[in-house]
């Protein structure tokens, strides 16, 4: 049911803030017997994951764990194990939803995002949903919370915040779940753009004049290795594997191997051709990257112990990216409530009673590859079950 206004003041055991994917499989997931209402500033629910992946929602991935987040280990693995993967597909296939598995890793839908949607539609529609109904502040008072809001005020004896980041902004993301957690004194960490591409300092501007190539490699960040493909802009680089690697990033170099699958010396040995022509890379990538290692293109043959060292790099190649394409290129929001300021079983705030967080909200963000959405999903159940007694 969707309530276009609040006609009195009434005492709603649970408020939830937010129709995105986190909010709607919470509710769905509370029991219920309880009288909620749900609050969302957009005109329908779930925007962001009606868009996503190209409108088909990457909503897991075959390999979820721990090590494919950046955020608090404790917290992450109950909730992948309290609602994991496996479970999920489970609970949407149950429904008749087709998902599909694209490069042997990542689950999609095969006909349309809408078709998830549609089921969190249905599984919610005991809860009101209130549209186009913009969050102002949240107070509580003598163990009630009270949410201002611009189709008035709403009561409820908890509240759960699933208010998502501040990516994607088209459909309306902003900071105000941060605005809510800093206002009842949690500590924040302040959203910056993640799963975004990034740019780079003059001494890589070569690579703007590579602009639309692709080409798989390895990229080192810190202790993390991603592979995937990388894609040349004219921004700089992008690509899964740079999206990836961009969570990992804070300052200083990161590491490209463009050769992950061979070794030089497998290469030139007993070729009679230019280097440029053996290397596996497209020829005009293959004569950039060696001018970058400081090698001419000679023939194999030719190539001697220092050449050899330099051409090395090509399996180390690093350098220091400049920033990033911003929020308005990013995927997901970086940052969010720390996990030190919830009991990571519940998400529950371990200072004001009855307040709890969940999905983008929390400092807890995943790599490229339905890793988010599978946060999203799980931590929504992890709070919704803990109001199971």
């Amino acid at each position: 049911m969707i309530v276009s206004y609040n006609v009195y003041m009434k005492v709603n055991d649970v408020i939830i803030l937010g129709a995105g994917a986190s909010g709607l499989m919470c509710g769905a997931f509370l029991p219920k017997n309880l009288d909620i209402v749900m609050l969302e500033h957009n005109e329908k629910i779930a925007k962001k994951l009606k868009i996503s992946g190209g409108g088909k929602c990457n909503l897991t991935n075959v390999v979820v764990s721990s090590h494919n987040y950046d955020g608090n280990e404790i917290a992450i693995e109950y909730a992948l194990n309290l609602f994991s993967k496996e479970k999920l597909l489970e609970f949407f296939q149950k429904e008749g939803v087709e998902i599909v598995l694209r490069k042997g890793r990542y689950y999609f839908c095969k006909n349309s995002s809408q078709e998830i949607i549609d089921v969190l539609q249905r599984k919610t529609k005991h809860i009101k949903k209130y549209m186009q109904t913009e969050i102002k502040s949240v107070v509580k008072e003598d163990e009630l919370f009270y949410v201002e809001t611009t189709k008035g005020k709403f009561c409820a004896k908890k509240v759960i915040v699933a208010t998502g980041g501040k990516s994607f902004g088209s459909v309306g993301a902003s900071d105000i779940g941060l605005q809510i957690a800093k206002n009842f004194g949690l500590k924040v960490k302040e959203f910056t753009p993640a799963l975004v591409g990034l740019t780079v300092q003059k001494e890589q501007f070569f690579f703007k004049e590579l602009s639309g190539l692709s080409v798989y490699v390895h990229i080192t960040v810190d202790d993390k290795v991603l592979k995937e493909d990388m894609l040349f802009t004219h921004k700089g680089l992008s690509g899964p594997v740079v999206l990836s690697a961009s969570l990992y990033w804070k300052k200083g170099e990161i590491s490209i191997d463009f050769l992950p699958s061979h070794t030089i010396e497998q290469l030139i040995k007993n070729s009679k051709k230019l280097l440029s022509s053996t290397l596996p890379l497209p020829k005009r990538l293959s004569k950039v990257l060696l001018e970058a290692v400081g090698v001419e293109d000679i023939f194999c043959s030719k190539v001697d112990g220092t050449t050899m060292q330099k051409l090395q790099k090509l399996h180390n190649y690093s350098f220091a990216p400049a920033g990033n394409f911003g929020f308005s290129k990013a995927e997901v929001s970086k940052g969010g409530v720390l996990m030190r300021e919830l009991n990571p079983y519940t998400l529950e705030s371990l200072d004001i009673s009855g307040l709890y967080f969940i999905g983008e909200v929390v400092d807890v963000t995943g790599e490229l590859g339905g890793y988010n959405f599978q946060w999203a999903f799980s931590s929504g159940v992890v709070c919704a079950k803990s109001f199971v007694v």
